[in-house]
């Protein structure tokens, strides 16, 4: 009877133990689906920026017009000839006739060029940034190409080098109805435009606040009174949302109210696309909640692993082999795993010549504090043939009295 009571009583135990271990992670993974926002936003997704992987969506391949997001491929298409060496950040530049404020279409948002203003090129582009100015995405556009035309068919063919296929446009500064993307594609775009400018960040996207013209800006006659406007960044979630460090608002009639976020928390980066708010209110509120819930949710990992030693190779012309790892050290994780990480590498030794380069033999098994969390396909580095006939037969005899 005693030892009845001792059975039953180790397994209540294993249950309880089952519980406390099964049961958080079950309640987290509840909390986590429970928790995803609802939104206002027509269309939405959320990205890794280091990874692309998307960790939500909402009708994420619905066109709409991006209004002035466009304004950041404006900027890239400028970065580029600039790291091309056919531009300086630093340059004075005299914006022309088609470029002042009085020549752009109604409702334009500005930066207020004017005729015998000179300014840098820096300058114009914290005119997009800050001021989303139509005028400044004409004078930046008349900068890298004869016409505005012309610089719009450079962009259109960059969106294709990024490989957005349903990305088009039709103006410089994304006033036009006409100019169309996704969610999805967008999200694209401002990974790779981070990746190739990640310093636009700090120079440009999170500033809060930009004073233009000052009186270096105009002629003389106008220096005692230039007409300086102080003009706050659009992005109202800069400072406001932790790690919020950019990028763009937009918002025209036809697309509503658009933005493309990013921030950064503890290593991990998302970026945020929200398009067809029908307020600026509703659009800083989708944002703000879909970058709360991500952080929560999700984490970039990044392995680490030492190298590889050579192993022994049998009956090859060589007698070893140089591995390598075959998948990617960066992924999107949950946020509850990646604590107290370690690995263990598994080889389907013994390896027998011939062994072409690339072929599968082993995996790196990463585990964390939960168990397994990732597994990296360990691959040959070269080709290795086979050896002579003496070579061969001795080798054999080894593995033979080796157990193989």
């Amino acid at each position: 009877m005693r030892n009845f009571f001792l059975g039953v009583l180790a397994f209540w135990r294993e249950v309880f133990l089952l519980i406390l271990i099964v049961f958080p992670l079950t309640a987290y993974t509840q909390s986590a689906s429970w928790a995803v926002p609802e939104i206002n936003s027509l269309s939405a997704v959320i990205m890794d920026a280091e990874t692309g992987t998307i960790v939500y969506s909402k009708n994420p391949d619905m066109e709409i017009p991006p209004a002035s997001m466009t304004k950041l491929m404006t900027m890239h298409i400028a970065f580029k000839e600039i790291y091309a060496g056919n531009a300086s950040l630093n340059e004075i530049i005299e914006p022309g006739q088609e470029s002042w404020a009085r020549n752009q279409l109604p409702g334009s948002s500005l930066m207020y060029l004017a005729p015998g203003q000179r300014l840098t090129l820096r300058e114009l582009f914290l005119g997009l940034a800050i001021f989303s100015g139509n005028d400044a995405a004409a004078a930046v556009a008349l900068r890298f190409a004869p016409t505005v035309d012309a610089f719009i068919d450079m962009m259109n063919m960059e969106a294709r080098a990024m490989g957005l296929t349903r990305t088009s446009f039709a103006d410089a500064s994304g006033y036009s109805e006409n100019n169309m993307t996704t969610a999805r594609e967008f999200a694209e775009f401002t990974r790779q435009y981070l990746e190739a400018n990640p310093q636009s960040l700090g120079e440009f996207h999170s500033v809060s606040e930009f004073a233009y013209p000052l009186a270096v800006h105009v002629g003389e006659a106008y220096r005692d009174n230039p007409g300086t406007r102080v003009q706050r960044n659009r992005n109202t979630l800069l400072g406001r949302v932790e790690g919020v460090d950019g990028l763009k608002t937009g918002s025209i009639p036809a697309a509503g109210f658009n933005i493309a976020l990013t921030a950064e928390r503890n290593g991990t980066r998302f970026i945020a696309v929200t398009m067809g708010a029908e307020t600026d209110r509703e659009r800083d509120e989708d944002g703000e909640a879909l970058l709360n819930w991500a952080f929560n949710t999700y984490k970039t990992i990044r392995l680490y692993p030492d190298d590889i030693e050579p192993e022994r190779i049998w009956m090859g012309k060589e007698n070893y082999v140089n591995l390598a790892y075959n998948g990617t050290m960066v992924f999107t994780s949950l946020a509850m795993r990646g604590e107290n990480m370690t690995g263990d590498i598994v080889l389907t030794t013994p390896f027998i010549a011939p062994l072409p380069a690339g072929t599968h033999v082993g995996n790196l098994i990463v585990y964390d504090n939960l168990g397994e969390l990732r597994t990296i396909p360990i691959i040959t580095v070269s080709d290795i043939e086979r050896g002579g006939f003496w070579k061969r037969l001795f080798d054999r005899i080894r593995l033979f009295f080796a157990g193989y």
